[in-house]
């Protein structure tokens, strides 16, 4: 190969490394800002609709229990801290969307299942 086709080579490589650097950085902003975004729009969901933890652990847990009484108590107790932990956790959303991070809650909003009853994930990055 010439001196001269060897330089040819070089440049246009040094040509094509750079867009595709750029198109990566682009990439990363596009997700970057949907995370965020969903993550605003989760976390005022979840401050607005936190307080429906309440009749929904109700609800669940007199399915669970043969007692009425039973089931309206720890439907009540349990709907109690569920809300405060959902709201919380959108409050917490709502101050660190700058942050990437995933959803808390499992679901993450109240209404995507509200037959299974919510769990609470460590603030995480990863998957």
């Amino acid at each position: 190969m010439g001196r001269a086709s060897k330089l040819v080579l070089i440049l246009c490589l040094s040509f094509l490394f750079p867009f595709s650097a750029s198109a990566q950085e682009s990439a990363a902003a596009d997700t970057y800002f949907s995370k965020a975004g969903m993550k605003i729009l989760t976390g005022v969901a979840n401050v607005a609709t936190g307080w429906l933890e309440l009749p929904k652990n109700i609800i669940l847990w007199n399915r669970k229990e043969q007692s009425q009484f039973i089931g309206w108590t720890e439907g009540v107790l349990r709907g109690a801290v569920h809300t405060a932990r959902r709201t919380g956790s959108g409050a917490l959303d709502l101050v660190t969307f700058w942050l990437p991070t995933f959803p808390t809650p499992s679901p993450p909003l109240i209404w995507d299942d509200f037959d299974q009853e919510s769990e609470y994930r460590a603030f995480r990055t990863g998957g």
